[in-house]
């Protein structure tokens, strides 16, 4: 299985390879939304993209939107990394092609939970 993980922070792009590494799961980092895009178009089929919401260049919900359009990695599950709790948002991005969200700040066994709703189970 392979994972894309997006966010302008390292820090969280840290602990989610971290937590991602230890469940046997290979990733790759993009620090926006525009740098996934490229990510998408150059590499090889991801199954789970981690895509934070609030990025500059191009946010999560602007991104997921991109990349549904252009088909990129169609099969590919888009899980929200967000402190977003707003309704209207969740909606929007679940209309754009978001898959699942994960509320920021996050425990090893909420991202597990998340994961499984999505047909992913730990290594």
């Amino acid at each position: 299985m392979r994972a894309l993980i997006v966010d302008d922070s390292s820090f969280i792009r840290d602990y989610l390879r971290q937590l991602l590494d230890r469940m046997g799961i290979a990733c790759e980092e993009a620090v926006d939304g525009s740098d996934a895009l490229e990510v998408l178009a150059e590499a090889q089929a991801f199954d789970l993209m981690l895509l934070d919401v609030n990025m500059p260049v191009m946010d999560g919900l602007a991104c997921v939107k991109a990349l549904r359009e252009a088909r990129l990695g169609p099969e590919m599950k888009v899980m929200m990394v967000t402190t977003e709790a707003d309704h209207s948002f969740i909606a929007a991005a679940l209309d754009n092609g978001a898959d699942e969200f994960l509320m920021k700040p996050f425990t090893p066994e909420s991202l597990r939970e998340k994961m499984a709703l999505l047909g992913f189970t730990a290594a």
